[in-house]
Formats: structure tokens, C-alpha cells, sequence
């Protein structure tokens, strides 16, 4: 049913991503106000510094609709699939500049999404920010080999291009956007996972059947998000690589005070609040 609407969904992204500075079409007019637009597969509610304001799509574009400067906390939280994860980002809407916010949901590292938005540069130049969950991806624009992100390039045209990112163990990402001169265009893109392909599932089942593991485990417990972030190092400053549920089990890698190393399905290492684990 997922791969039915992202099948649908994504050229209808794509299209939205893709016209010219995003801010074209927002009235000047509208003093200190921006405008943001949400999609997700499966649709899902909409919250906004903790307040439900609708349902995917959502696009508050015009007029009164439109939303205050500042930064907000999105929430988004699917109305299908009760064991998908809410999933929740901070977002920054700019005077005159559409953010756009896209998420396909899926079990464990398995989701992904995007979030782009332009910000204003104090000259006439083109840069393109792009970072990604997790990071160290390598990126490809308009089919050439740009570097691993983070990244800021400040050598583009003001044009539309083609953007890959591609990481062993999760599947590639392509979006296409369109880059303005005085803006700086930010894309946080979030990676899936790969599935393991049916020959490594088999081998891995036949293998743990062969050698039960006997290390112990983790299981994640209940969090105010229904989710828990996993993290690149141990530490809330990290950059998050994956998010795991209430419920799962993990192998135990290794702990140190207030956090514990785990072992994901894609096979990376991460580390996760002991606050919100057990270890078993």
C-alpha cells in the first residue's frame, strides 16, 4: 500500500519542488509571514509547536493563512500503521520563502523525507546546503560528483538541478529543485535503509539459527515522542541516524553513562538514550 502511493506522491512532489526560488509567488505584501507546505505517505495529522492545524497535504500559502517568522516544531504522526513512528523536525519559516516538508514513513530506519527551504543571502549569490541523516552521504548534482554532506556549494547557477545522495547500506535519493540568485537553498534529506535482500535474509536466519547470539540485548521503552533517536555518538548534540520504536529489541554493543551502543537492521552501530532502554 506505502509503495502504491509513494508511486503517486512523488512526481507530485517532485513538480512542487522544482519551481523558481519558491518564493516567486508570495505577495511582498505580506509582512513578516512565510508560507509552508507538508506532504507525507501515509497522510498523517499536522501539529505545530504542539497544536493540531490539519492533515497531509497541507499548505498554508496564502493570505491569513500563512504563517509568522520564527521557528517551529513539526510533528507529524501517520493516521495508517500503528507501529510507524511519529516523526518530528524543527523547521524555520522565512518572511516571503515557502519550506517544504515531505516524509514517506517506514518501520525502524526504514523512512524517509526531505526538507527544503531558502534562506535570503546580503548578495546576489547561488549556494546550496545540503545535510543529511545520516550524514557522510555522498552527493551527486546534475550527475557530478560534489562531495559528501555536509556540504555548502556556492558554485551552482541559479537553475533547476538534479540532486543524489547515495550511502552504502540505504537505498539512493533523488530530488529535483531550482536554486535562486540571492538565496541560499537548504536541503535536509533523510536516507532509508536498504531491506535486506531475500539470499542475506535467508543467510542471516540460517546463520543465527545455526549459532544462537548469546550477547545480551536492549529493548526500547516507552518516550513522550513514541519514538527514540539514535544518534551517531553519545551525546543530544549528534547528528540523529536513525530512529528506533517502543518495543524493539537491539543487540548491545557497548554503554558509558546515560547511553547505549546498539546494533541497527542495516547493520550501522548508534547510540541511544539509556533513559528510554533497558538493557536484558
Amino acid at each position: 500500500m506505502l509503495r502504491r502511493l509513494l508511486f503517486i506522491f512523488v512526481p507530485i512532489i517532485v513538480a512542487l519542488l522544482i519551481f523558481a526560488g519558491f518564493s516567486l509567488f508570495l505577495s511582498t505584501s505580506l509582512n513578516g509571514k512565510g508560507a509552508l507546505q507538508v506532504t507525507s505517505v501515509p497522510q498523517s495529522n499536522v501539529y505545530l509547536n504542539g497544536k493540531l492545524v490539519g492533515k497531509t497535504p497541507l499548505c498554508k500559502c496564502e493570505g491569513s493563512d500563512m504563517l509568522p517568522t520564527g521557528d517551529y516544531t513539526l510533528r507529524l504522526v501517520p493516521l495508517e500503521g500503528n507501529n510507524l513512528s511519529p516523526y518530528e523536525q524543527r523547521v524555520a519559516i522565512t518572511k516571503s520563502i515557502l519550506t517544504v516538508v515531505d516524509r514517506t514513513f517506514g518501520i525502524g530506519a526504514s523512512s524517509t523525507g526531505s526538507v527544503i527551504t531558502l534562506a535570503p543571502l546580503s548578495d546576489n549569490a547561488v549556494k546550496l546546503s545540503i545535510t543529511s541523516f545520516p550524514s557522510d552521504a555522498s552527493i551527486l548534482v546534475d550527475g557530478n560528483d560534489a562531495g559528501k554532506t555536509p556540504l555548502v556549494l556556492s558554485s551552482l547557477t541559479a537553475s533547476d538541478h538534479e540532486l543524489t545522495l547515495t550511502k552504502s547500506g540505504y537505498q539512493d535519493k533523488t530530488i529535483h529543485l531550482h536554486t535562486a540568485a540571492g538565496y541560499q537553498l537548504d536541503a535536509l534529506i533523510t536516507l532509508s535503509a536498504s531491506p535486506l535482500d531475500a539470499t542475506a535474509a535467508a543467510a542471516f536466519t540460517a546463520s543465527s539459527s545455526a549459532t544462537p547470539t548469546q550477547g545480551p540485548k536492549v529493548l526500547i521503552l516507552s518516550t513522550p515522542t513514541g519514538f527514540l533517536r539514535v544518534h551517531a555518538e553519545p551525546s543530544i548534540s549528534a547528528s540523529e541516524t536513525a530512529q528506533v520504536n517502543p518495543g524493539e529489541t537491539y543487540d548491545y554493543i557497548t554503554g558509558q553513562d546515560g547511553w547505549y551502543e546498539i546494533k541497527l537492521p542495516s547493520g550501522q552501530d548508534g547510540w541511544i538514550s539509556s533513559s528510554y532502554a533497558k538493557k536484558q
